[in-house]
This record gives structure tokens, sequence and C-alpha cells, in this order.
């Protein structure tokens, strides 16, 4: 299955549909826990969604789940992988700092990514990403939402949105 591409504001949308139900299922200051989260509730949007793992000692993120439209993005399997086995030094590390905030912070995380690494720059994503907790405070896997953005109309790739730390409230 091939991740569907979209523009800018589907993706905004797509976004504000996962963080509303995120926070639906959150209870009070608690984050919301994998068992929290179901499935069935965001069908449309499985392609692209992912759930990571937070490890320690020391701290690394493993994808213990990813949607068969990443296939394609990726262009391999990613389920199973940590971060140095799917991503070169330099998008490993942007994705270990923006998860390190996910996790220190307990709040969602924001941004653009472009694949410019794997040598598609026409290529990005507008993720999200959204702390779970097993006991409601500490976080211990991460589930993601990413949006594939390509080229629009024309053919130019989607510009003016750089990757950033944009913190969800």
């Amino acid at each position: 299955m091939m991740a569907q591409m979209s523009g800018p504001a589907t993706a905004a949308r797509a976004h504000e549909e996962i963080f509303a139900y995120w926070a639906s299922r959150r209870d009070g200051a608690r984050l919301p826990a994998r068992g929290n989260i179901h499935p069935s509730h965001f069908k449309r949007h499985l392609p692209t969604i992912s759930l990571i793992d937070v490890l320690d000692d020391p701290r690394d993120y493993s994808l213990r789940l990813a949607g068969t439209g990443l296939y394609n993005v990726y262009g391999r399997e990613i389920t199973g992988r940590t971060l140095a086995e799917v991503y070169n030094t330099a998008a490993a590390d942007y994705w270990r700092a923006e998860l390190d905030k996910v996790v220190q912070e307990r709040r969602p995380g924001v941004g653009v990514h472009n694949f410019a690494w794997r040598g598609a720059g026409h290529l990005s994503i507008l993720w999200l990403r959204l702390p779970l907790a097993s006991n409601g405070h500490d976080v211990d896997m991460i589930l993601g939402y990413d949006a594939v953005i390509g080229p629009q109309g024309g053919g130019s790739a989607v510009s003016g949105i750089r990757a950033s730390g944009i913190r969800a409230a």
C-alpha cells in the first residue's frame, strides 16, 4: 500500500483529528496508556500511524509498529528497528532529540522532516508524536502520525515549512 500524499491543509486537519482523539483519552493530567488508544477510532489514518517504544539504559527508541503506508515512504520495513537502523546519523540524531522532548516534557511534538537524507528531497512528512504512559505519568511509548507531503499541483515541492521544534499544547 502506498502512503497517500496530501497537501499541508489536509495534513493539518488529520493532525487535529489524531490530536483531539489522543486528548480525549487523557484523564485530567494523566497521559493515556497504549490500552486507552483504539485504532478503530482512526482507521483511515492507520497506514501512517506508528507506535514507538521508549527504551532506557541507554535511552533509545524502537519502532514497535509502523503502518503499511510507511513502507513506501522509507523504502523498506521499519517495524522492529531502532532509529540508528532506520536513519542515517544526522536524521537519527534529529529524531532522538525530538522524541527526547516528547518523553521529557510529557507533551506532544509536531514538525516537518524532509527526506533529502534518503535522496527524496521532494518528500516531507508533517509529523505528530503523542506521549503514552502505562502509569499515566512516565512516557514509555509514543503514538506517531505522519502525513506525507509531496509535490503539489505543478510539481513544485511544498516549501516554506522547515523542521522545527514546534511544541503542541
